[in-house]
């Protein structure tokens, strides 16, 4: 094994440094090269001390996600009557944002206030396998969510004998195994890439397509390959939940009185909040990444987007729409005092 080093290297927080090593392996289809880190941007055209300042507004919202979410996920755990398929998704859900957003937020805000941009290669490597798996079973449960509020509204007879404990148990096993099969391989495809361009990630994370593009090796493997997960995993996902939402609508019209009507549809509020929260980020993520270019300010603000709302979002629209979470959190407080 050699090690390679290139001269200097601007970090664009006004300091310059030698490039990080780069070990050099021989291997039977040739020689790959694999940096030792890679560096991280932040947003794009921010200097240091705007950095700095957005360093603490980001560790509120991390806050904000880590408490509300547990917080979700206790009282669920505590209260029996909510031992419900409704809200044993909802546990889910919390627990995949309260886990995406200890994936993104600690080592932002990190960047953010210290400015050291270097993340060692395997690192940047599982927390991209992470990421993208955390949001494949985000989208599942979300999905799930939908199917559950599809036969409460238009099967309502059924739902006990449907949604039992079993089925609702095996859902959540699926929806790990997916998440997790699915993104395993990313990983190693982007290992059997040499990479001899810059070595910045133009993102405050790591993410798949933005790896690929430092590499100087056919990347063809890795296009095909993340077109597909995105095609057959939200791709899917998305098309089945309109569908639910289409019938869910159509049998809410169906209903002779317009209060029961409002009623059954109020059930659908914050899922819906929650899947325009997901979906509209990474539909336009996907659209502005497909469309080629160098990686723009744009594409950062909507990864942020995509990546950091939902966690802080969902919660407080659970909270604020849900009876049952809402009134045990106002009985909490009162005795607290």
């Amino acid at each position: 094994m050699m090690f390679l080093l290139f001269p200097f290297l601007d970090l664009g927080f006004g300091m310059q440094k030698p490039l990080l090593l780069v070990p050099v392996m021989a291997t039977p289809n040739g020689t790959l090269v694999h940096p030792a880190h890679f560096l991280l941007v932040g947003i794009p055209g921010l200097g240091p001390n705007i950095h700095f300042w957005l360093a603490f507004p980001l560790c509120l919202m991390y806050a904000l996600a880590t408490l509300g979410n547990l917080a979700i996920v206790l009282i669920i755990r505590v209260e029996r009557r909510l031992h419900e398929p409704m809200y044993l998704f909802l546990a889910m859900l919390s627990t995949i944002d309260l886990v995406l957003s200890s994936v993104t937020m600690p080592k932002m805000a990190s960047l953010f206030l210290t400015g050291i941009q270097e993340i060692e290669f395997n690192f940047c490597l599982t927390q991209m396998f992470l990421i993208h798996a955390l949001s494949a079973m985000e989208s599942a449960v979300l999905l799930a969510m939908a199917f559950d509020r599809f036969v409460a509204i238009c099967h309502p007879l059924h739902y006990a004998s449907v949604l039992t404990g079993p089925t609702v148990v095996k859902i959540g096993l699926a929806t790990l195994t997916r998440g997790f099969v699915f993104f395993f391989p990313l990983p190693f495809i982007l290992k059997r890439l040499s990479y001899c361009r810059a070595l910045t990630v133009t993102h405050s994370f790591c993410l798949h397509q933005d790896i690929m593009k430092l590499s100087c090796t056919d990347t063809m493997v890795n296009v095909v390959y993340g077109l597909f997960i995105i095609l057959s995993v939200m791709g899917v996902d998305s098309l089945f939940i309109g569908f639910s939402y289409i019938l869910i609508l159509r049998a809410v019209l169906e209903l002779s009185s317009r209060g029961a009507a409002l009623k059954a549809f109020n059930t659908c509020i914050s899922h819906l909040c929650a899947v325009l929260v997901f979906y509209v980020p990474l539909i336009g993520l996907s659209v502005v990444h497909r469309l080629g270019g160098p990686t723009s300010l744009l594409h950062v603000v909507m990864a942020d987007i995509y990546l950091l709302l939902p966690p802080v979002v969902n919660p407080i629209v659970y909270g604020a729409k849900t009876k049952e979470i809402r009134s045990r959190v106002f009985h909490m407080f009162s005795h607290g005092r």
